[in-house]
């Protein structure tokens, strides 16, 4: 605010002023040249422009009992109305300090609404309700509050360390979900792959026992047909090394060794091959 007290006076395009004669209200100064009568009337000035105002760090206690530190800043101007501007000067006698302490005492029973979680997520709607409520009461003072923004929220450093931990808790969490999810679709696209491959390999081992029962029954009836004859006399001559063994006596006539065996005291007859042609 600056006060004008010379016969001629200009104001700014952001100025607003009131004039005032021997002490009383008598009229409302816009932007441009004006007059004034030498110490009888003087001007007020009040700069409408936006006012960058810190609400500055304060301690408060949330719902849940946890002591947070808050700042925040707001752009206040007054309004360009003459309504406004003799509210400003008339109404309040510091505007600026008035509005601050404002913020602070809704900042304070804001946050004491909130819970600490709801609290470092609801910064947007603390600012909107806190901007609301400042608007409501500034308007007995002729000023209109734009913005609100809440700069920090900071929790104590114990607090702070928990929530580090269990935010790196979680973060691990949907890393290893997503690790499993991964694995899992993996061994799904893998699934048909390797029953294709296993009823491959089981086919194929039915082939290969199918082929060694042919090759065995292929073998047996070979025998049976060709060695049958051979196996007999494989046995005769198995017999007759066996009677040698003993000390057999033997009989060896023309028609080979058939007649009789003596066995020890006992007797065998061989009887011999029969004769082509025989009576």
């Amino acid at each position: 605010m600056r006060t004008v007290r010379l016969p001629m006076y200009v104001l700014r395009p952001y100025e607003r002023g009131i004039r005032e004669t021997l002490g009383r209200y008598s009229g409302f100064s816009s932007p441009g040249p004006g007059l004034l009568i030498p110490f009888f009337q003087l001007i007020r000035v009040r700069d409408v422009r936006e006012h960058t105002m810190d609400i500055q760090p304060q301690s408060v206690i949330t719902k849940d009992n946890v002591e947070i530190t808050v700042d925040g800043v707001m752009w206040v101007r007054p309004g360009s109305d003459e309504a406004s501007i003799k509210k400003t000067f008339y109404a309040i006698d510091e505007w600026k300090r008035a509005i601050v302490q404002l913020a602070m005492t809704n900042l304070r029973q804001e946050f004491g609404d909130l819970t600490l979680d709801e609290s470092l997520v609801a910064r947007e709607r603390i600012a909107t309700n806190l901007q609301a409520v400042l608007n409501t009461y500034g308007e007995e003072w002729g000023l209109v509050v734009s913005k609100v923004e809440i700069m920090t929220s900071d929790p104590p450093l114990d607090i702070k360390t928990a929530r580090h931990k269990q935010k790196s808790a979680e973060q691990e969490r949907r890393s290893m979900r997503l690790l499993a999810i991964g694995e899992f679709e993996a061994a799904e696209q893998h699934k048909p792959a390797t029953i294709q491959r296993a009823e491959g390999d089981r086919g194929a081992a039915i082939m290969i026992a199918e082929g060694k029962a042919e090759a065995s029954r292929l073998v047996n009836e070979a025998a049976q047909k060709h060695f049958r004859g051979n196996a007999m006399l494989l046995k005769q001559l198995e017999m007759t090394e066996s009677a040698l063994k003993d000390n057999t006596k033997i009989v060896i006539t023309e028609h080979g060794i058939s007649p009789t065996l003596l066995l020890g005291s006992l007797p065998v007859s061989v009887s011999p091959a029969p004769e082509d042609g025989g009576g």
